[in-house]
């Protein structure tokens, strides 16, 4: 199963360490697992997340037309696009 790494920017890191819950359980609903949160540790609004992923193109799919609970999840926790995903080699 490859790990993937999700990053993208967010308008408060205080506000979207408050979503991991609804963070983990929206990329588990595209076939991940093992949910990591990360920030950047120069002080920037820059986050990744690192996740397990059975299927990538469910995961791709959902990223690029996330359904609507999950559009309304990042929107609420602050995401900003782009969002870019990374896959292990």
């Amino acid at each position: 199963m490859p790990r993937v790494v999700i990053t993208h920017a967010v308008e408060d890191i205080d506000r979207w360490l408050q979503g991991k819950a609804q963070r983990a359980a929206a990329i588990e609903s595209g076939t991940g697992s093992n949910v990591t949160d990360y920030v950047a540790h120069d002080g920037s609004n820059n986050i990744a997340v690192t996740a397990d992923v059975s299927d990538l193109s469910a995961l791709q799919g959902m990223l690029a037309s996330p359904p609507p609970e999950v559009l309304a999840a990042m929107e609420a926790h602050g995401v900003v696009q782009p969002i870019t995903a990374y896959v292990e080699a």
